[in-house]
């Protein structure tokens, strides 16, 4: 049976997450990028030696990982040097992430073909054909990122529906979050590269039904 590689991307707090945890629930293997970003600057990894080498030790806390309050203090801002943080950040960390996708990747695909079988229902079948990259930086990143992909989803809100989401669920306040969108495409450049455009604004019902709907019509197309 074919694979299926699907991208899931979306404006932070926008309800991407929930889109993706729906198609892993219904089988889709996923390949969580927010994970991959943190395991590759684990303690005495390459990558984060070289975000050292690059902030000075204050990068790291004493227990040798990552001090994030330090690096976000760095990279998001409207400044120039802000910016010029955040490209030598990503130039270390996203080489580091497409390598662990495609580890990942390649090992699921593997596992998959000796499981399949004659006896699995084709629905089941076919949303365990599906690979979800859940990359939320997509749209920054579509020219240089070393995969290509059948589908994009994108999953969107309003601006101010999702500042109060991230004011009242992450705990940040309006300018921190004002930051974090600022620091993202604008929603009409996720669009342009998406095959669908999820409204997250809807029920949730609503939404995963939707949801539903466009992947099976994908995969039909497929077989």
């Amino acid at each position: 049976m074919t694979m299926m590689r699907i991208a899931v991307t979306g404006g932070i707090a926008a309800g991407k997450s929930t889109v993706v945890n729906h198609l892993r629930s219904l089988g889709a293997f996923v390949i969580d990028y927010d994970v991959l970003a943190r395991k590759v600057v684990e303690p005495r990894s390459a990558v984060l030696r070289g975000i050292v080498s690059i902030f000075g030790e204050d990068a790291v806390l004493n227990d040798g990982s990552l001090n994030r309050e330090f690096i976000a203090e760095h990279i998001f801002g409207y400044s120039d040097e802000s910016c010029e943080n955040r490209k030598k950040l990503e130039s270390l960390i996203h080489p580091a992430i497409y390598d662990c996708a495609k580890t990942l990747e390649g090992e699921y695909i593997s596992e998959y073909s000796r499981k399949i079988s004659k006896e699995d229902c084709c629905e089941r079948a076919s949303l365990r054909s599906v690979i979800v990259h859940d990359i939320p930086l997509l749209a920054q990143v579509i020219d240089s990122i070393p995969f290509s992909f059948d589908y994009i989803i994108t999953v969107e809100a309003p601006k101010d529906v999702r500042i109060a989401r991230m004011i009242s669920e992450r705990k940040m306040s309006q300018n921190q979050a004002e930051q974090r969108i600022s620091n993202q495409v604008e929603e009409i450049e996720r669009k342009k590269i998406a095959d669908f455009v999820v409204d997250s604004t809807k029920p949730m019902e609503v939404m995963l039904k939707s949801v539903d709907s466009k992947i099976k019509t994908w995969i039909s197309k497929e077989h």
